[in-house]
């Protein structure tokens, strides 16, 4: 059985000052720069989880703007672009090709525009960089890392003016399951959660202006190392958003903040693990602020209308 959709790659934004960007990411969020690059393009950092094997994670454009170019999810096999672009054709949006070599740390890769108007990517061929551990009597960490140090990329929340629509895309053509979602008092989604790799969400869509993007998060191990970015982000004087908490929608633990850009970064663990016969889990507009954050029971202003 093919698996087509597989996992999130990596998530690309812009920055106005490479050099901060590459002090935060490395030192206080505790990611490996695998290149840097200059083109015609202008200046890229490209950046990895200790714990990853593939070029990188997060790519970071020089640019006047904050904000997001695209984000991409990697596919299984080969063909599945062949299969996804045809699919996606057939739902009435254009596809383009993007050549191998054409981008940097990947092969062949198509690229499409969503209907929340986000820049979405499938690759297949990713290039192999290596992590920090070998393969062969690994350690089950390095003590060499520093930072928060999460082992790996996790998920993202963009903004759509119409969630219905774009969970609707991702469910019917791209093949994610629908984990959780929020109704209005109309039974409308101003949330959904989609997932494709058997954990609460790969992707969420939250109600707000087409394009923007929410937020990005990392894995971490357990709430133990939740607490303790809470103090490294303290100690470094970085702006934390909401939590240390836990979420009701996921039921992941949890911390939000700032990248010294204003781009919004979570660190998250724990939640669910939804098998194949999952049901979708809904929650009323009534609960909306247990549901985003469980213990607190309301959303802060800056959480709810703050985006890049």
């Amino acid at each position: 059985m093919d698996v087509g959709i597989f996992r999130l790659s990596h998530v690309d934004i812009t920055a106005p000052d490479l050099e901060l960007a590459a002090a935060y990411y490395t030192e206080v969020l505790g990611l490996d720069i695998s290149e840097r690059t200059s083109d015609d393009g202008g200046e890229r950092l490209f950046l990895k989880c200790w714990d990853e094997r593939d070029h990188h994670c997060v790519a970071i454009r020089q640019d006047t703007r904050v904000g997001i170019d695209r984000f991409a999810f990697k596919v299984d096999h080969p063909g599945d672009l062949d299969a996804f672009e045809t699919r996606i054709e057939r739902a009435g949006t254009l596809v383009q090709r993007i050549a191998d070599g054409d981008e940097v740390g990947q092969g062949e890769s198509i690229r499409f525009e969503i209907p929340s108007g986000h820049e979405m990517e499938l690759v297949y061929d990713v290039h192999k960089v290596g992590g920090r551990l070998p393969l062969v009597n690994p350690a089950p960490v390095d003590p060499t890392l520093r930072g928060i140090a999460p082992p790996r990329i996790d998920h993202l929340l963009v903004h759509a003016e119409e969630v219905g629509e774009a969970a609707r895309f991702f469910r019917e053509v791209l093949d994610f399951r629908l984990t959780e979602q929020l109704l209005d008092g109309g039974g409308h989604q101003t949330i959904a959660f989609l997932e494709r790799s058997a954990k609460p969400h790969d992707i969420a869509f939250v109600q707000g202006p087409n394009g923007a993007l929410h937020h990005f998060s990392f894995w971490l191990d357990d709430w133990d190392h939740v607490r303790r970015a809470a103090d490294l982000l303290a100690y470094h004087g970085v702006t934390i958003d909401v939590g240390p908490t836990r979420h009701g929608l996921t039921r992941g633990s949890t911390i939000y903040f700032f990248d010294p850009m204003g781009t919004r970064n979570e660190v998250f663990s724990g939640g669910y693990r939804p098998d194949p016969d999952f049901p979708t889990i809904t929650w009323t507009d009534d609960r909306s602020g247990r549901a985003v954050f469980y213990y607190e029971g309301v959303l802060n202003e800056r959480f709810a209308s703050v985006h890049t």
